[in-house]
């Protein structure tokens, strides 16, 4: 007898049986109870999550001996002949092969024709957004009143891409993501079914790498079984599925509380030398940093992190090391990595200079530092970075050579008279975002993101891109703006206002060389720029 895959042999067969999806299954059982069974059922939702498992049993639910009943037999013709597929009143058809108006205009002739055995025809056309709009339209009459023996069901991955005139003819039903607490739970049934020996935390890890759907889920551990040579571990799992095991995120994640770059920068290497894609690494790091804040605002809450309960506590242990405001700028710092990612074609690099942002040693106040380290370096230390202005270096120097009562008149000038231009705000930016960095990392990351465009009188405005709206909205906050405006009017020596807009087709730079990103590196590894693309 041929060998049936798990996804297909653990298919659900009655409504009791599908996972994660009480509200749909209450709503449809209520209906048949009632006699209030729509015409017209969409069915959204992601990728193996039940919908057309749903579907069928909702088919032999209306076809049933006994039925409609919201238990099927399971035992009458109709429903074997549906369980095995060959029903001559249930039709599943792939709409993304029969999407024109040649195909459409078939089934609608067809839908005249009474069951051949069961009380309904039943249409059930997967991915229905893949049909025509003129496919659509030739259905549209059919649906809005079809013959009282014919139902349809529909299911979509993608139900923006349905047009609003199908779906206003149907009652839709959102299917969710299945939690990773459900999948794990339906994974430890089979497994014990089947008489699998598996190791405990494989089950987690594959339930986290199957993002909500629990036939990948189920898909990946019928691979597992076939790898392995008996036990399945942890380390079959983390081999197939190229996944990076949780004791090694809470490692590097030590490393950057403890400012140990150096051990940061190895155990990253450790992973690379491991054959493990960096860029699933970042993505399951960003994912760890996400974990982290969930379980500090909730008492690690298995529920809201969707992880088991001991790997919750973990994660609110490792917390309690870290404030918010650090962790959300370990954040930004990682999704800026992302995002320089695309830029540079490599995925290395930026994440070795981000790791060791992260992880080295600051002076107070500065990147990952306490709370309340950094609100006192706000009001009582200076900026302590290299000032890069002529302007300010010269006053400096004075001020180290001149008599004390030169210094207080030196002092008591009055920093409007300074004129700025767009030009030296513009060279002295680099210098602003390096200096905010050793005061409040996620101020600098913002700022880094705009660019001065004008100045008039004290006021300088900085653009950003619209898609940095939450970066406006963050240095619009009046302690943020306070700060940078300081930063700006001691590097400029005047004192300056700062606005801050949202600009729809910015111009970026492209001069390699001003980026704070790349100068960071080019500081940090002691390199220049060959050349620019």
């Amino acid at each position: 007898m041929a060998y049936t895959v798990f996804a297909l042999k653990w298919r659900p067969q009655d409504f009791e049986s599908i996972i994660g999806q009480d509200h749909i299954v209450g709503t449809l059982k209520n209906a048949i109870q009632k006699d209030r069974l729509a015409h017209a059922y969409l069915f959204a939702g992601p990728r193996g999550v039940g919908k057309t498992s749903t579907a069928r049993i909702l088919a032999k639910a209306l076809n049933c001996k006994e039925g409609p009943t919201p238990e099927p037999c399971q035992k009458c013709p109709s429903c074997l002949e549906i369980n095995q597929g060959r029903s001559l009143d249930v039709m599943e058809i792939d709409g993304a092969s029969n999407r024109g108006i040649d195909e459409i205009r078939a089934l609608r002739e067809n839908v005249k024709f009474s069951p051949t055995h069961g009380k309904y025809k039943v249409y059930i056309i997967d991915e229905v957004h893949q049909i025509t709009p003129d496919g659509f339209n030739a259905l549209l009459k059919t649906l809005e009143e079809p013959p009282e023996f014919v139902k349809f069901i529909f299911a979509t991955t993608h139900p923006q891409k349905v047009l609003p005139t199908i779906i206003s003819r149907c009652q839709r039903m959102d299917f969710r993501r299945i939690t990773v607490i459900e999948i794990i739970a339906q994974l430890a049934k089979i497994v014990h079914q089947e008489n699998i020996v598996v190791d405990q935390e494989v089950l987690a890890a594959v339930a986290r790498s199957s993002d909500g759907s629990l036939r990948d889920a189920e898909s990946v551990l019928d691979q597992l079984v076939s790898f392995s040579q008996g036990n399945i571990s942890l380390k079959d799992a983390i081999s197939v599925l190229g996944m990076v095991e949780q004791d090694v995120l809470f490692a590097l994640t030590d490393k950057i509380i403890q400012k140990d770059p150096g051990a940061a920068l190895k155990l990253f290497n450790d992973i690379i030398d491991d054959g493990k894609d960096p860029g699933v690494f970042l993505v399951n790091l960003i994912e760890h940093f996400r974990n982290l804040m969930v379980a500090k605002v909730s008492q690690g809450d298995a529920k809201l992190v969707d992880l088991p309960q001991e790997i919750c506590d973990r994660l609110f242990k490792q917390s309690q090391s870290m404030s918010l405001e650090e962790i959300f700028t370990a954040f930004n710092i990682l999704i800026a990595t992302q995002e320089m990612t695309k830029r540079l074609d490599s995925v290395r690099i930026p994440l070795e200079i981000s790791l060791v942002r992260l992880a080295h040693s600051r002076p107070q106040g500065s990147g990952l530092a306490s709370n309340g380290q950094s609100h006192k370096n706000q009001h009582n230390s200076p900026i302590s970075a290299p000032v890069e202005s002529k302007t300010a270096v010269t006053l400096t120097e004075k001020k180290e050579q001149s008599m004390p009562a030169q210094e207080e008149v030196i002092k008591n000038i009055p920093k409007q008279i300074v004129s700025v231009s767009l030009e030296s705000v513009k060279d002295a930016w680099g210098s602003i975002v390096n200096n905010l960095s050793k005061i409040k990392m996620s101020v600098s990351t913002y700022l880094s993101e705009g660019e001065p465009t004008k100045v008039q009188g004290d006021l300088i405005t900085v653009a950003f891109p619209k898609s940095c709206s939450l970066h406006k909205e963050s240095l619009d906050r009046k302690e943020n703006k306070a700060m940078v405006e300081k930063a700006v009017s001691e590097l400029c020596n005047a004192d300056l206002r700062l606005n801050f807009i949202l600009v729809a087709d910015m111009q970026h730079n492209t001069d390699a060389r001003s980026s704070p990103f790349v100068k960071s590196a080019l500081e940090m590894f002691g390199g220049r720029v060959v050349k620019e693309d």
